[in-house]
């Protein structure tokens, strides 16, 4: 049984909107208290470059709800990594 390509696009919507704002409360506690000691730098280094292909791969399948989640997260990820370099 085939899914409309409609249902498909709101289910990979609410998956990214889901994945997306997991990092929202990470990145408001880091700014809030000046301090990302307990986030691992690597890590974060790793999921950004993660976060680049995703983007790459939503382009090559023109995919854009991958596209849009994984825009976002880099933002937010990339933000909490400019405040683990900032704040150490």
């Amino acid at each position: 049984m085939d899914t409309p390509h409609a249902a498909q696009e709101l289910v990979g919507m609410i998956a990214g909107l889901l994945t997306t704002i997991a990092f929202l409360p990470q990145a408001i506690k880091t700014w809030r208290s000046k301090s990302a000691k307990d986030i691992s730098l690597t890590m974060f280094i790793c999921f950004c470059g993660g976060i680049v292909l995703w983007v790459i791969y939503g382009f090559m399948l023109g995919a854009f709800p991958v596209i849009l989640a994984n825009v976002v997260t880099l933002c937010i990820a990339a933000t909490i990594l400019a405040f683990k370099v900032r704040y150490g």
